[in-house]
């Protein structure tokens, strides 16, 4: 009996080997052409991306990007051996060789998984969209659309999703002429997440006094936050002093101090249908005379803000924007 209870073990055991995912092809990911199967660099141990592997993270931020109410499922993945190094300022510095992984989707479906993969030359994206059944997603570098049904606060409406290419991607993420995430900066990840981090080992030198920025729809929180937060993960990618609207004046990243900067009192460099007769992009306490609400409600091409990644209005993010800037004290 002892014999057979030892030999079923032993069998279990192997059974259990044999059954072991493979590593993350770390090899893969740093290679010069991407790999035309999202499952072929083995982040997930199933192709259908349910369960992270290895050392692949699943991660969220406190101020997500607004993606026309899709769900974002996001990874991060360094590889063995290597962590990130804390910035208090911008992005984590994440080593050659780390992955970001953000799977966009509906209640129902994946659309698509993007990675940003850290190379020797830089920052690199890669665009996967997934079959019909949710088993595989391909390389689709030229970009396409894909029809999909998206749940919004007044009921699901169907859009046709685009796929951006891989030189549009430098759009959102361009920095001069660099490519960089977005997302991953220290007080939009949180004391938690950065903290967790620092326990698995993907993340040195990390502080003991941590950045503690509220989520974006924590309504106990002060308004004024929430809404820099959101407007700095929204639109300072472009509206940064080193974004592509740069010549906009318009300064939208968090921690911005002049307020004029921040579209206080200012008035738009160019005046045309984006300002919608409007004077100012932020009057105080008048959001219906604001050009970045307008632009911000609008879904009209040439008018909406956001320019990319976005085709319907965020009720949600408008709604704490313009109490936002009708808490403002009138000038």
């Amino acid at each position: 009996m002892t014999k057979l209870w030892r030999g079923g073990l032993a069998l279990a055991a192997l059974l259990l080997l044999s059954a072991a995912p493979l590593p993350v092809a770390a090899d893969l990911l740093l290679a010069d052409a991407p790999a035309p199967k999202l499952s072929d660099y083995r982040l997930f141990r199933d192709a259908a991306a349910r369960q992270p592997n290895g050392r692949v993270l699943a991660y969220a931020l406190n101020t997500p990007l607004f993606s026309d109410y899709a769900d974002k499922h996001r990874y991060l993945f360094v590889p063995t051996g290597q962590s990130a190094s804390y910035r208090a300022d911008g992005v984590m510095d994440f080593p050659v060789g780390t992955a970001l992984v953000k799977t966009f989707a509906t209640p129902d479906r994946f659309i698509e998984t993007r990675l940003l993969i850290r190379k020797a030359s830089g920052w690199v994206a890669q665009p996967y969209v997934w079959n019909a059944d949710g088993t595989e997603a391909v390389l689709k570098r030229a970009g396409t659309s894909v029809p999909v049904t998206m749940p919004t606060p007044t009921g699901p409406k169907s859009i046709n999703w685009a796929v951006p290419n891989v030189n549009q991607c430098k759009g959102c993420h361009a920095v001069g002429h660099d490519m960089v995430p977005i997302g991953p900066t220290a007080w939009n990840l949180g004391p938690a997440r950065l903290r967790e981090w620092a326990k698995r080992g993907v993340l040195s030198g990390v502080p003991r006094v941590l950045p503690n920025v509220p989520r974006w729809d924590d309504a106990s929180a002060p308004v004024a936050i929430r809404a820099k937060a959101y407007l700095a993960v929204n639109c300072a990618h472009c509206h940064s002093a080193s974004g592509p609207a740069s010549n906009s004046g318009l300064f939208l990243d968090f921690g911005q101090s002049n307020p004029v900067a921040t579209g206080i009192g200012k008035r738009p460099v160019a005046a045309g249908r984006g300002s919608g007769d409007r004077d100012f992009a932020i009057l105080p306490g008048h959001p219906d005379r604001s050009i970045l609400a307008y632009r911000m409600e609008s879904t009209e091409p040439g008018v909406l803000m956001p320019e990319l990644g976005r085709t319907l209005a965020h009720a949600e993010g408008v709604s704490l924007v313009r109490a936002y800037i009708a808490g403002l004290p009138p000038q």
